[in-house]
């Protein structure tokens, strides 16, 4: 009878659990502004989610793509074509738009992945991140192109001097920082 009355407690704490939960989302209260700061449970659970994801997903094996400074080069010309607008230049000057991302994107130029193994970094790239905006490019650049990214990603900090060269002429397309116009 004991056994009964825990598993009945149970199920109704569960029950109840989630109908709580129902009840935030359909109610609206549970943030869905850009803006909003994150939760300390959501972003443990992102965190968690992505972090056990990477450790059980992502290539371990060493990058195919030679580190040449050709494929430096199409390294940058792939990051300024797909990445520059949200995760910056070598100026390291956000674009309005990755000032208004959440999450925000990192300015791989300060805070870059250089650290990654590039496998962690191919991962990141081909499926993207979830709930981060971090798209997924799967669908349109192909693994050896993901790798030539993964590894300027992770020499962008040491380049030789004409992949340098080519970083440092890299622009972002999208405005930097514009101020906001007086209130009327």
């Amino acid at each position: 009878m004991l056994a009964r009355g825990i598993f009945i407690g149970i199920v109704l704490t569960l029950a109840l659990s989630a109908l709580a939960v129902y009840v935030a989302v359909i109610d609206g209260w549970l943030p869905a502004g850009a803006d909003g700061k994150p939760g300390k449970l959501e972003t443990w659970a992102a965190k968690t989610s992505l972090h056990v994801t990477l450790r059980r997903e992502a290539p371990r094996t060493a990058n195919p793509v030679a580190s040449t400074d050709a494929n430096l080069e199409s390294g940058v010309k792939l990051y300024a074509a797909n990445c520059i607008v949200c995760h910056g230049a070598a100026d390291k000057r956000p674009s309005n738009i990755a000032l208004g991302l959440y999450q925000n994107a990192p300015q791989l130029a300060s805070d870059g992945v250089e650290d990654d193994p590039q496998g962690v970094t191919f991962w990141k790239v081909k499926h993207g991140i979830r709930f981060t905006g971090m798209p997924g490019y799967s669908q349109t650049l192909t693994d050896a192109q993901i790798w030539t990214l993964a590894l300027f990603l992770n020499r962008m900090d040491k380049l030789p001097p004409a992949p340098q060269r080519e970083w440092e002429a890299a622009r972002n397309p999208v405005a930097t920082q514009s101020p906001k116009p007086d209130s009327e």
